[in-house]
């Protein structure tokens, strides 16, 4: 979808929406997949958007980004599975000084299982089975994973 620039506007400004109220100034997300959807989420909100990248292992800032003390950032995705990677940038906001005031995705696959200590929406919620290597059905019938996204 977000190959599509009229539905990723459509379907960021309908997150935006759910944080209208939040006085959002920074709307960031983790490189590679949240970085379209920061930016048309800010648009739709009138902040900055910025975007975390790995270094060393570590989410951070970079490329000349800052966020100044107490400057309220949504935090926002693609997708959230385990929130591992939106509690990484949540961290890195907190350590820039910064204060988050939300977390948002287009799509929630934890079927609401991913926790935050601050608000949450998702345009959708969906809750996608997940299986040990041996007890997984298509391991067993020699399917092969395929294993998307940034982390290993």
């Amino acid at each position: 979808m977000l190959q599509y620039p009229d539905h990723a506007a459509a379907l960021c400004a309908e997150l935006a929406g759910r944080f209208k109220e939040d006085q959002v100034q920074i709307v960031i997300a983790p490189a590679l997949g949240g970085v379209l959807v920061a930016h048309e989420v800010a648009r739709a909100l009138g902040a900055r958007a910025l975007f975390t990248e790995r270094e060393n292992g570590v989410m951070r800032l970079r490329r000349g980004f800052s966020i100044a003390k107490d400057e309220r950032c949504l935090v926002v995705e693609d997708v959230v599975t385990t929130g591992g990677s939106t509690r990484e940038v949540m961290r890195a906001v907190a350590d820039s000084g910064g204060l988050v005031v939300g977390v948002g995705a287009l799509i929630d696959r934890s079927g609401g299982a991913a926790a935050f200590a601050v608000k949450r929406a998702a345009l959708a919620t969906i809750s996608v089975p997940t299986f040990k290597p041996e007890e997984c059905p298509l391991c067993k019938a020699g399917s092969r994973a395929i294993k998307p996204g940034s982390r290993a």
